[in-house]
């Protein structure tokens, strides 16, 4: 575990959950499926700086990958192969991309997205805003959490959920006036907060991470 994956740019991030799933269909055959989920485990248990993360996105996706198994072992003949090879096909298609993404930084996303990609600066700024609202739930509720647990007050998830959808409407009143206020709707050229660096170390992720995309279909190719 290195930590790597820290330092890629977000459009790389996204790149490895897209090249995984994207590869993830060619995975038919039983040898093919457990050499790519070898494959991206090591790889990215590599890249992450702790095994805590990609544990938990492995909690996240096994629901799936159970329900997958046992509805392809019941309607599909009741060969428990072919039920192995459906659920590691959507490992692969979910798990790489679950652990990738959680490393996102929103707030520079949309600056990548905007300058690499040329998505127009209007969706990349909406989509950015819109993503850091979304963590930004998730740090409220925690924090509401730990104040109840601070004052000695029961956790009584209806009473957070209120308070936290009042704290959301005004956090994105504050969000719709700050970004009106910048020239959201009429800019007819926008600046960004951050240059869009390409490193070496960048450019051989994405390679790498092509590369694995397209190991299934090599393999596939190839009759392993």
């Amino acid at each position: 575990m290195t930590g790597l994956i820290t330092r890629f740019n977000p459009v790389v991030l996204v790149a490895i959950a897209l090249t995984a799933a994207l590869g993830s269909p060619a995975i038919r055959t039983m040898p093919v499926a457990l050499v790519c989920v070898a494959v991206y485990v090591v790889t990215l248990t590599l890249l992450v700086p702790s095994w805590r993360y990609p544990a938990l996105c492995l909690a996240l996706v096994a629901l799936p990958i159970a329900s997958i198994m046992w509805s392809t072992w019941l309607l599909g003949g009741r060969d428990l192969e072919i039920a192995v090879v459906a659920g590691l096909r959507t490992f692969v298609m979910t798990w790489p991309g679950a652990v990738a993404v959680g490393y996102v930084d929103v707030a520079r996303l949309g600056d990548y997205l905007a300058q690499t990609l040329r998505v127009p600066g209007r969706f990349a700024a909406a989509l950015s805003a819109a993503l850091q609202r979304v963590t930004g739930v998730w740090q409220t509720w925690h924090e509401l959490e730990r104040v109840r647990r601070s004052r000695g007050l029961p956790r009584r998830p209806g009473a957070m959920a209120f308070t936290l959808l009042v704290h959301t409407m005004r956090e994105a009143t504050r969000t719709s006036i700050a970004m009106d206020a910048r020239g959201f709707a009429s800019a007819g050229r926008r600046t960004w907060a951050e240059p869009a660096v390409w490193t070496r170390l960048d450019v051989a992720v994405l390679a790498a991470a092509v590369a694995l995309g397209a190991l299934p279909v090599a393999l596939r190719l190839i009759g392993t």
